[in-house]
């Protein structure tokens, strides 16, 4: 069963939940699903999220698979094996939180945690066809999850319902209004984000952007390309400055070994130049957000490509084109499945509101699953 790593059981007697194997759980260790540090010692106490959970009576079911250190969007991982994606096996799971969003997306549990640094849940919902939310930074504790130092990764929840999505969020973000994040909503207006993606998604977010009945207007973020760029600058100087001691070891995957060297090259005017970046689209954001509840545009710009074309060496870096740059940001942003003309496989709908409106950007994604549902 490749979408865990450990089973075991923690706590209850409440849903189930997986936790991603970058958050501690005591007397297990957190091996980010790597060969490097496959002798890690067992964490001698819980992540804040794992504590919060475990008060809250959910039942821990065990720590779920990944892509190898957070680093990468396929999820494919040649050392503790490839999660299945429930929408279709040919394909990737997507990552780096994959096991977390196949375990959901199988219903072997009814919810798990991930980690989200450059698009790392919304990427993994989006192919496995669940919901995965990025919390606006900062609102979920980050002790006990690794790397302990970044500036644009979260921990948030993967569920098959929104129903389940608020309970999670009650429990590991202490003030949030599960209520509020499930009150019907009388009107909302959302913002389309303008962006190069496959046809049939375009119209697959117009066709439930109608059948939501919301007011929308389009809106066009001439910083998103940047964005993305300053973001890939950012997460491979932080992923380096966390993980690159582990290069020697010579136990990581061909692919993160390529990469963390890569990353090692990352300078300081370029991590400036992001910096500037982040400034300007932060503001950008805020402003399109100020004539709307929440902007919305698709998750992914395609499709998840097949195991076989990864492996082949098909790139993948264009995957987290529309969700890197809100890892950069800072605002909340959530995907949910939805439908796809023509086609068995949900696409994904993302979801993006003001910081600190989780619950409005989980009411407005309630609002849609109840209209994809009537």
């Amino acid at each position: 069963m490749t979408g865990f790593i450990d089973t075991f059981t923690l706590g209850g007697p409440g849903p189930t939940i997986a936790i991603k194997d970058t958050i501690d759980i005591a007397g297990y260790p957190t091996r980010a699903a790597s060969r490097a540090l496959a002798d890690a010692p067992p964490a001698t106490r819980h992540a804040d999220v794992v504590r919060q959970l475990l008060d809250a009576g959910w039942q821990i079911a065990g720590k779920a698979n990944m892509h190898e250190l957070a680093f990468g969007m396929t999820g494919i991982n040649d050392y503790t094996g490839t999660p299945i994606n429930p929408q279709d096996a040919a394909r990737i799971p997507g990552g780096s939180s994959s096991g977390s969003a196949s375990l959901v997306g199988l219903g072997q549990v009814d919810a798990a945690l991930g980690t989200d640094t450059g698009g790392s849940i919304r990427g993994p919902a989006a192919c496995c066809g669940v919901l995965g939310l990025k919390p606006t930074f900062d609102r979920v504790s980050r002790s006990g999850v690794a790397p302990a130092d970044t500036t644009l990764d979260c921990v948030g929840p993967f569920t098959r319902d929104m129903g389940t999505m608020a309970a999670v969020m009650a429990a590991i973000a202490p003030g949030f209004d599960r209520v509020r994040a499930l009150r019907p909503l009388r009107e909302c207006t959302v913002a389309r984000v303008a962006v190069n993606a496959d046809p049939s998604i375009l119209a697959a977010l117009d066709a439930a952007t109608a059948r939501a009945e919301c007011r929308s207007h389009g809106v066009v973020l001439d910083t998103l390309g940047a964005a993305f760029d300053a973001g890939i600058s950012i997460i491979n100087a932080e992923t380096f400055a966390a993980f690159g001691h582990l290069v020697e070891t010579g136990k990581l995957g061909a692919d993160l070994d390529a990469r963390l060297r890569a990353a090692a090259a990352t300078t300081p005017a370029a991590l400036a130049h992001a910096e500037s970046v982040r400034r300007c689209f932060t503001e950008q954001i805020d402003r399109a957000l100020a004539d709307a509840d929440v902007l919305v545009l698709p998750t992914l710009p395609a499709l998840p490509i097949t195991l076989e074309e990864a492996r082949s060496g098909v790139s993948v870096i264009a995957m987290s084109s529309l969700i890197r740059p809100f890892n950069l940001s800072g605002h909340p942003a959530l995907s949910m499945p939805m439908p796809l003309a023509g086609s068995p496989l949900k696409a994904g709908l993302q979801i993006v509101g003001r910081k600190g409106a989780d619950e409005h950007v989980c009411a407005i994604a309630a609002h849609f699953e109840a209209a994809f549902a009537a």
